[in-house]
């Protein structure tokens, strides 16, 4: 049976997941994130699109991407061909390294874009990680509350739902839900 096709429209936002084949680790090390970054824009450059925040997990991925000109079939289909030919040749293995599709829900309003955006940044906190998603290196999450940029991350709509100093003032509606996770 045909899988039906996926929703897209020129401006569609989703959030993206994808895990690692039988849920093993898709990320060994720094470099294996690195790759996936590296990776990850050279996809934006062919097929262009907005992204408003990540995570990589060891096991797993969660992308808020906007769509501008492709499906996010196009996208996902040529960055995680790339990242699993890299990562397969670089550990010596072979086959699939991700469990089927990704999974795509796409963000309907601007209230659940927020809540998306928040469940992403403290992906590492509830995972037992860190107690501060500022203190986990694979998000985006810098890129919203410090000084730093970052490349990947486009933070300008995130950071629009909130009174100036909208960085503060996110980083107080991140830490709302920590209480809730520790």
């Amino acid at each position: 049976m045909a899988r039906k096709p996926r929703i897209w429209f020129p401006g569609a936002t989703f959030h993206i997941t994808s895990r690692g084949n039988r849920r093993a680790s898709i990320f060994y090390d720094d470099d294996d994130c690195f790759m996936y970054l590296t990776l990850l824009e050279e996809t934006r450059m062919q097929f262009p699109f907005l992204l408003h925040a990540y995570c990589l997990m060891s096991n797993h991925i969660h992308l808020l991407l906007e769509t501008q000109d492709h499906s996010t079939s196009i996208i996902m289909k040529d960055l995680h061909a790339k990242y699993a030919i890299y990562f397969n040749k670089r550990h010596q293995f072979s086959g699939h390294l991700f469990q089927g599709r990704y999974g795509g829900h796409l963000v309907k309003d601007n209230d659940y874009f927020l809540q998306v955006s928040r469940y992403i940044h403290l992906n590492p906190v509830k995972a037992g990680l860190v107690r501060n998603p500022v203190r986990y290196p694979w998000s985006s999450y810098h890129a919203f509350v410090t000084p730093s940029s970052n490349i990947h991350i486009t933070s300008a709509r995130t950071l629009s739902s909130f009174s100036p100093p909208s960085s503060f003032h996110y980083q107080q509606f991140i830490k709302q839900k920590i209480k809730d996770i520790l």
